[in-house]
C-alpha cells in the first residue's frame, strides 16, 4: 500500500510549492522557538551536536533515495534501448518469413512503433498505447502460431519467434519498472519526517544565536526543496524534466515508414 499516494497524484510544480512552504515553516518555527528560549552555553554545544547528527542523517537519506531513483532511471533507459533494438530485429526477421506473414506482421509492427511514438509525444495517451500494444502482441503471437502450424519448421521461424518473445518480454519489463516500481511511500514518509525535524533543529540553532535571517531561511529551504524535487523528478517516468531521449524511437518509426 502506498503510504503517501498524494506524492504520485500531485503535479510537480504544486509539489515543489508544498515542499518549499513545509520546509520554510519548519525552519521558521524552529527559529521562533529558539528566540523565546535561552539555553546555556553547555546546552548550545549539545544542540550543535544534535543539529550535526540530524543533518548527517538527512544527507544519508537523500543520498540513498537519490541513488534509488538514479538507478531506476538508468534501468529504464537501458530497457528503452533494448526495446527499440528488439522491435527492429523482429521487423528485419519478419522480412525472411513467407507471405502473407511478412506483410501482415510488418504492418502490425509498424502500428506498434507508431503507438509508442505517439505516447512519447503525447503522454496522456500512454494508457491507451499500452492496452493497444498488448492487443497487437497477441495478434502477432497468433500469426506466429498459425505460421508455425501451417509451415514446416525452419531456423528462420525459430529466430523470429525468439525476437518476438524478447520484444514482448521487454514491453512487460518497461511497463512494470516505469509505472509500478517506484520509490516506496514509506521511504518518502521517512524522508519528509527527517527533513522537517532537521530543519526544525537548524532553525532552533538560528534562534539561539539570535539570527533573524529571513533571506538565509528562504535560500536554505529552496536549496533543500530543489534537491528533493530532483529525486521525485527522477522517480517519475512520464512527467518532469528528467526524461529519456526518445529520438531512437522516432528514428525507428521513420525507418519503418520509409518505402523499401
Amino acid at each position: 500500500m502506498n503510504i503517501l499516494p498524494w506524492i504520485d497524484r500531485m503535479p510537480l510544480p504544486a509539489l515543489f510549492i508544498f515542499t518549499l512552504v513545509l520546509v520554510f515553516l519548519a525552519i521558521h518555527g524552529g527559529m521562533r522557538l529558539g528566540l523565546v528560549r535561552k539555553e546555556s552555553s553547555k546546552a548550545m554545544q549539545s544542540i550543535g551536536t544534535v543539529v550535526g547528527a540530524t543533518l548527517g542523517l538527512l544527507a544519508f537519506m537523500l543520498a540513498f533515495t537519490f541513488n534509488m531513483a538514479a538507478n531506476r532511471y538508468d534501468e529504464r533507459k537501458q530497457l528503452f534501448l533494448d526495446d527499440i533494438n528488439a522491435i527492429g530485429t523482429a521487423y528485419l526477421r519478419a522480412g525472411l518469413l513467407p507471405e502473407p506473414y511478412t506483410t501482415d506482421i510488418r504492418l502490425l509492427l509498424r502500428e506498434y512503433v507508431d503507438l509508442r511514438a505517439k505516447a512519447a509525444r503525447e503522454p496522456d495517451t500512454l494508457r491507451e498505447a499500452i492496452i493497444r500494444s498488448e492487443v497487437i502482441q497477441d495478434q502477432l503471437w497468433l500469426k506466429t502460431e498459425e505460421m508455425v502450424a501451417n509451415l514446416p519448421a525452419s531456423i528462420i521461424h525459430g529466430l523470429f519467434v525468439q525476437a518476438l518473445n524478447e520484444m514482448i518480454d521487454l514491453h512487460g519489463k518497461r511497463v512494470t519498472i516505469g509505472l509500478h516500481f517506484r520509490i516506496p511511500g514509506i521511504i518518502w514518509l521517512g524522508l519528509y519526517v527527517v527533513s522537517i525535524l532537521a530543519m526544525l533543529t537548524v532553525g532552533y540553532q538560528f534562534g539561539q544565536a539570535q539570527q533573524r535571517q529571513f533571506l538565509v531561511n528562504i535560500i536554505l529551504a529552496m536549496t533543500f526543496t530543489s534537491v528533493l524535487m530532483l529525486i521525485i523528478d527522477l522517480d517519475r517516468a512520464q512527467e518532469g524534466s528528467v526524461q529519456i531521449n526518445q529520438q531512437m524511437l522516432f528514428d525507428l518509426q521513420d525507418k519503418l515508414q520509409a518505402p523499401p
